[in-house]
């Protein structure tokens, strides 16, 4: 049986999480770094939306099945194995309110995140105001990471889905205007962050690969 096949951009925050995910769940992929402006035949055929991640299961030439959406890559690999209970299995209704606070994030904070880092770019004079509108989504981080004494995460002690599938837009948030986020009244949030750019799990994700040609494939193996 092939391996699957990941379809990746190092620095796009939803392969990001896709390759976060696999890694976590310990599963082998052919990973394929490309970029967009030269997307590759085979990854037109097997998704037309043209975007990343796109994970392709079985035969190439006729898989088995194709996931398109980063967060359905994360649950199709922690379905496979889930060491870490990221899933939280034991609680099953916790899963809904994991699942209700990413798609938050998803579909408004990226949203907020996508102006601010816009405003940066161009020297807007809104910026200000840009920020402010991330903040209430990075306050809602905050109040939840500060119930808990000890090393915290999102939804609780343990670490979940919710922590590694919102750690990409994080992390942009932090570098879009760097010196105020050092300061930033988000203690908490800092640390979070940090504790994951910091491990040598997100070094093994964020290798750098040379872009994919044919019958070189890179493997990525979770821990």
């Amino acid at each position: 049986m092939p391996l699957p096949i990941l379809y990746s951009l190092r620095n796009c925050p939803y392969a990001m999480r896709a390759r976060i995910a696999i890694f976590k769940a310990q599963q082998q992929i052919s990973l394929r770094e490309v970029v967009l402006s030269n997307k590759p035949t085979e990854m037109l055929m097997a998704s037309a939306k043209g975007t990343v991640p796109v994970l392709v299961l079985g035969d190439e030439l006729a898989p088995s099945l194709v996931i398109e959406e980063s967060l359905e890559i994360m649950l199709w690999a922690l379905a496979k194995n889930d060491p870490d209970d990221l899933l939280y299995k034991r609680a099953p209704s916790a899963l809904p309110n994991m699942l209700k606070l990413i798609a938050q994030f998803d579909e408004e904070f990226k949203a907020c995140l996508n102006a601010y880092k816009c405003a940066k770019r161009y020297r807007e004079n809104n910026i200000t105001g840009c920020r402010q509108a991330c903040e209430v989504y990075i306050q809602n981080l905050e109040n939840r990471l500060a119930t808990t004494a000890q090393q915290p995460f999102i939804m609780s002690a343990q670490e979940s889905l919710a922590d590694i599938a919102l750690l990409p837009f994080i992390r942009q948030f932090a570098k879009v205007e760097r010196q105020w986020y050092l300061q930033s009244p988000y203690p908490k949030v800092r640390q979070w962050l940090n504790h994951y750019l910091q491990s040598a799990m997100f070094t093994k994700v964020m290798t750098k690969h040379a872009l994919w040609l044919k019958n070189s494939e890179q493997k990525l193996t979770g821990q």
